[in-house]
């Protein structure tokens, strides 16, 4: 069970830059979203041992918003 409040999947979209909590002997990383889905987001690890690696993780795993990308914001 996690110990931080769920994040709302309305608030992630595509590029914005998440937090992932620890799981395993992954410690917490950073990670590119780039599909949002009922139970989990797609994307890429942009730190730590997995960087560079696509995954699936349940949106339970995603701490916090850490940033969005332009792209992300409809901005120029």
């Amino acid at each position: 069970m996690s110990d931080h409040p769920p994040i709302n999947p309305s608030s992630l979209v595509q590029g914005i830059i998440v937090a992932i909590t620890a799981f395993d002997d992954v410690p917490e990383h950073l990670f590119e979203v780039q599909e949002v889905y009922e139970d989990c987001i797609t994307g890429v690890a942009l730190t730590g041992p997995l960087s560079g690696t696509y995954g699936e993780p349940a949106l339970e795993l995603v701490l916090r918003v850490v940033s969005a990308s332009v792209e992300a914001l409809g901005t120029d």
